[in-house]
């Protein structure tokens, strides 16, 4: 038995940390009983009724609303935010679009016989966002159906003046067409194949990357629905001459895309708490639920504050809606020293589905390797502290760091730890006309708020004993990750034969990453302690870090146990390695490298990093001090082995500008 003086001491620690752990669930109660799912619903519709159109008078009335409604709830420093819409601001390195507004758009088949294919004032998705003019009166054009849509092949075609007819996302290939010289696209991509009559919404329409740029050619954009586009492919396996006439009352402008934030006012840290969700999307969905989701969260805790029940933050809790991407990439370099009093984050772009349909359950994507962070520990409790008290209980998942939203404020650049919940549609309705909002459940939206409110709640008002707290929920969630990295390199130990020394030296290695990944999250929590308390919190994190560092070494000598005695063998060395070794890469501006201002035949064949996980993953560790083979080394440790050319992609991106190289021994 421990010494008496010994088992006092432990027992005086966890009592504090046993009454900060249940003040999560008492808070999460608080809020789930304050939401208003209802009053989250109207506010979904009433952003859809505006975002459905998607053009940029559309999502001024959307700002507009926001803002009333922020300042209704109790909101302060509410301002809308006239980020440009110019075609040529860049922030980072996204290149801002031109504004783009339509009054009407129709296409008509007039050969081999007549029917309406699509009309903006009907169906809005029927026309593709950023679709370019006709002359008044529309232009009758032959349909030319593009089968191979390789850059060789479209090169051979006679596509001047014609309109193709594509089946995947015209966006990947706007160059090639407007290259041949043709009139324009019309889409019959679709995500799901069974909404024979919805339309899949194109909302890409540039000419190097995703949005429109000044240089971008005004192409002609429609969508049409899966059981039209078997019309028109029958017509032409027939060898029938099919013409459509196109009529689109568009234009572009050098304007706005604007974006709102407002705050609840904590008692005066000067910190925030970021919830951020876009808006400028089609979709019930995609993504007002999002948007309306936020709202609520904010009404309700400042509801309970107004009334007592919850002590006002220290913190303040900030609310961003803006357009993907483009709204944050403006925020960050608009607000560089906000950003660096923002200690943590949640992205809502997610649908609120039905509970009764398969995949809707919330997941929760995480923090990359790079930026491992308590958050992730903490999104998970609140989850559990909330879905796992529901009848029935409603299950939720997590995964690994995804690209595809505005969770790239986690990049070390950035340095806003940020989680990310996500549930599927039931139905997938992801970028269709089908997304509507009789298709939201109003209790997914519930829980969305309730998580979100209760996340940013607990981040606002964590001082010294809620830090501790997160330290050992952490420092739980870091032993269960180490388990799960040693669990399988077991198995294969065991089972190996004469390579069992290169798997050996590989497991050891994976599992040493693994302990300094979950030491740096144990101690991300020192970033919610005062600036003159970080030392001595630190220092305080010592004997967690310690006690997670034994759990490695008890790991690593059940490996070796595994081997048999064998010694770990490292593999035969890369020689591309030696080059990578001899590089440094600094990167010159914060955020991902969309390649938007560079024509797609100039980019040698390396990828955009707008969403790609592998050179994103790469840049996040480019921390000017790391030679790229230790980057490299790094990147596949989080994201597996791969065969992506890392060192010609930055030799690329060096000789382009968009990095430096520093050249050295290795």
């Amino acid at each position: 038995m421990l010494p008496k003086h010994i088992r006092w001491r432990l027992l005086a620690a966890l009592v504090p940390l046993a009454a900060v752990g249940a003040d999560l669930p008492s808070t999460v109660r608080a809020i789930g009983a304050e939401v208003k799912p209802e009053q989250a619903m109207e506010y979904m519709r009433r952003i859809y009724a505006t975002e459905r159109w998607f053009t940029f008078p559309k999502m001024e009335e959307t700002a507009r609303y926001l803002e009333r409604t922020m300042r209704e709830i109790g909101l302060k420093d509410v301002e809308v935010v006239p980020a440009p819409a110019d075609g040529v601001s860049q922030f980072g390195y996204w290149t801002m679009p031109l504004a783009w507004d339509v009054k009407r758009a129709r296409l008509e088949m007039v050969e081999p016989e007549s029917q309406v294919l699509a009309d903006y004032e009907k169906v809005p998705a029927s026309l593709g966002m950023w679709s370019g003019p006709t002359r008044p009166g529309g232009v009758t054009a032959e349909v030319v159906e593009l089968n191979d849509d390789s850059p060789a092949a479209v090169e051979k075609l006679d596509l001047k003046g014609k309109l193709v007819l594509t089946s995947r996302n015209p966006a990947g290939i706007k160059w090639l067409l407007a290259r041949r010289g043709a009139l324009g696209a019309i889409n019959t991509f679709t995500e799901n194949a069974d909404l024979k009559d919805g339309r899949q919404w194109i909302n890409s329409w540039g000419d190097h990357g995703w949005a429109f740029t000044k240089g971008s050619a005004p192409l002609v954009s429609f969508s049409i629905t899966p059981r039209q586009a078997e019309l028109l492919r029958k017509l032409l396996a027939a060898r029938r001459t099919v013409r459509l006439k196109a009529e689109v009352d568009s234009r572009y402008y050098t304007g706005t895309y604007p974006y709102v934030t407002g705050v609840l006012a904590g008692s005066g840290s000067g910190e925030e708490v970021l919830t951020l969700g876009h808006t400028a999307e089609q979709g019930a969905q995609d993504n007002a639920t999002g948007v309306a989701a936020m709202l609520e969260s904010l009404a309700a805790l400042n509801r309970l504050i107004a009334a007592g029940k919850l002590p006002r933050p220290a913190r303040s809790i900030r609310i961003l809606a803006m357009p993907e991407m483009y709204g944050t990439m403006h925020y960050i370099a608009a607000n560089p020293e906000r950003i660096g009093r923002t200690v943590a984050a949640m992205c809502l772009d997610t649908p609120a589905a039905f509970y009764h349909l398969a995949g809707t359950e919330y997941t929760f994507y995480l923090n990359p390797h790079v930026a491992k962070s308590y958050t992730d520990a903490l999104v998970l409790r609140v989850a559990e502290a909330w879905l796992a008290r529901l009848r029935p209980p409603r299950p939720f998942h997590w995964k690994p760091y995804m690209t595809g939203t505005d969770t790239h404020l986690s990049d070390p650049t950035i340095g806003i730890p940020t989680v990310w919940p996500y549930s599927g549609s039931g139905v997938h309705t992801h970028h269709n006309s089908e997304d509507k909002p009789e298709n939201v459940d109003a209790r997914s939206l519930r829980d969305l708020a309730v998580m979100n409110a209760a996340y940013l709640y607990y981040i606002a008002a964590a001082g010294d004993p809620e830090a501790r707290w997160l330290a050992e929920i952490t420092l739980t969630r870091g032993y269960e990750q180490v388990l799960a990295t040693a669990a399988p390199l077991l198995d294969r130990l065991l089972a190996a034969g004469e390579e069992r020394g290169q798997l050996l030296h590989q497991g050891l290695e994976k599992l040493a990453y693994a302990v300094e990944r979950e030491e740096a999250a144990v101690l991300s929590v020192v970033r919610l302690a005062a600036p003159q308390r970080r030392e001595a919190v630190r220092r305080e994190l010592a004997p967690l870090v310690d006690n997670l560092r034994r759990f490695g070494r008890e790991q690593e000598a059940r490996l070796r146990a595994g081997a048999g005695g064998v010694e770990p063998v490292r593999s035969a060395a890369d020689p591309r390695m030696a080059e990578a070794a001899r590089m440094v890469v600094k990167r010159k501006r914060f955020g991902t490298i969309t390649l938007d201002d560079l024509p797609v035949d100039q980019r040698e064949g390396y990828p955009s990093a707008a969403w790609a996980l592998a050179p994103i993953t790469a840049l996040n560790w480019c921390d000017g001090r790391r030679n790229l083979a230790e980057v490299i080394r790094l990147t596949r440790l989080e994201l597996g082995a791969g065969e992506f050319d890392f060192a010609g992609y930055f030799r690329f991106l060096a000789r382009r500008g968009y990095v430096e190289i520093t050249e050295g021994p290795q």
